[in-house]
């Protein structure tokens, strides 16, 4: 079965809740004062399900499989990010 839209995704499905999720943790008090961990960690984990929306909506296989790997990528800058805030918090 092939998705409609991206909203069908499993994998946009989970992107948006760790994105949320880490959204609520970066308004945590510990984070006001690391403002570019704040920042780095936020804006990869946004990109996460952006990039696999973007690549949903472009219709052919191979750009969607590219912005596939670069949101795979901005989930291993998340997962660093995390590691490092887990270190400060």
């Amino acid at each position: 079965m092939r998705a409609k839209s991206v909203e069908e995704l499993p994998v946009y499905q989970k992107a948006v809740i760790a994105a949320n999720e880490i959204s609520a943790i970066l308004k945590r008090g510990s984070f006001r004062t690391d403002w570019k961990l704040r920042e780095q960690l936020g804006a990869s984990s946004e990109s996460v399900p952006a990039l696999i929306a973007e690549g949903f909506a472009l219709k052919t296989d191979r750009h969607f499989a590219a912005l596939l790997y670069r949101s795979r990528g901005e989930s291993s800058e998340t997962r660093t990010h995390l590691r490092a805030a887990r270190v400060r918090v």
